[in-house]
């Protein structure tokens, strides 16, 4: 499977092209597999839960710790990110997210949203650079890891309004390709490739042990037209084979698959 370069970028928009190009050059000057830990800290591999799990129910303090994270996330989520002075808008506001988890840690012990971390929203081309240039490749992430890349307001989960009656495509990897395919699919999908409307939700890469997984989210799973153009575009931004497989799986699907499993996407 081939997942070539798209240098400068996949940009329906010639001005978010233009932006692209002067950031992705800017970005090529300094190293971009390293991670800033002030910005970055929920990349940092934690499993304090492990420990408290084994000396029984959460103590009061650790409660109140969740809770007061929960309060600042959802505070975050209230003051949508603008566009800085001469900076090149996105369509739309975009937030990363990252999630991890211990293989063969029985999903009763966790909660996906206590697992899955915000790593900040971005409006503009050179917003979204300034996170990216300085997060680790997927490539270079171990475990079952994932990075979520989704519109603002959109959480990378089945239940979410937005994607509650949805779908995704998905494509499984040999590993090594998994850096330049998330690369050319977000790019695609900030630059407005997929020309579908509002239905894109977001993306997802999930690295495992034997393969990895690229998925696209949409929100109506039910409108065939349009999950037929994201999967053209995909396989065009991706230059993939024509005997590539592509698996489409609405979540309605993944839900009652899941026999109670908690929603971790992008795991099939």
């Amino acid at each position: 499977m081939a997942c070539a370069s798209t240098k400068p970028l996949l940009c329906a928009s010639p001005s978010l092209a233009a932006g692209f190009r002067r950031l992705w050059s800017d970005s090529e000057k300094t190293p971009i597999y390293k991670i800033m830990n002030n910005k970055f800290d929920a990349l940092k591999d934690d499993d304090s839960g492990d420990h408290d799990q084994d000396q029984g129910s959460p103590k009061d303090g650790e409660k109140e710790k969740n809770e007061d994270e929960e309060k600042e996330q959802n505070t975050s989520k209230k003051k949508m990110v603008v566009p800085g002075a001469g900076e090149h808008p996105l369509q739309y506001n975009y937030t990363f997210w990252y999630s991890r988890r211990t293989p063969g840690r029985p999903a009763s012990t966790q909660s996906y949203e206590q697992n899955i971390k915000q790593i900040g929203s971005f409006a503009s081309v050179e917003q979204f650079w300034r996170f990216y240039s300085h997060m680790i490749r997927p490539g270079d992430l171990t475990g079952h890891s994932d990075f979520h890349l989704f519109k603002e307001g959109i959480k990378p989960m089945w239940e979410d309004d937005a994607n509650k009656m949805g779908g995704k495509w998905i494509i499984r990897l040999r590993k090594g390709l998994a850096s330049r395919c998330w690369e050319n699919l977000i790019l695609a999908m900030l630059g407005e490739q997929f020309m579908v409307g509002e239905e894109i939700c977001g993306a997802v890469v999930s690295v495992r042990f034997q393969e990895d997984i690229i998925s696209i989210w949409n929100k109506t799973a039910s409108d065939q037209g349009t999950t037929a153009r994201i999967r053209d575009t995909l396989r065009r931004v991706l230059n993939l084979p024509p005997n590539t497989i592509m698996e489409y799986k609405t979540h309605t699907d993944s839900i009652k698959y899941s026999m109670g499993r908690l929603p971790w996407s992008g795991e099939c």
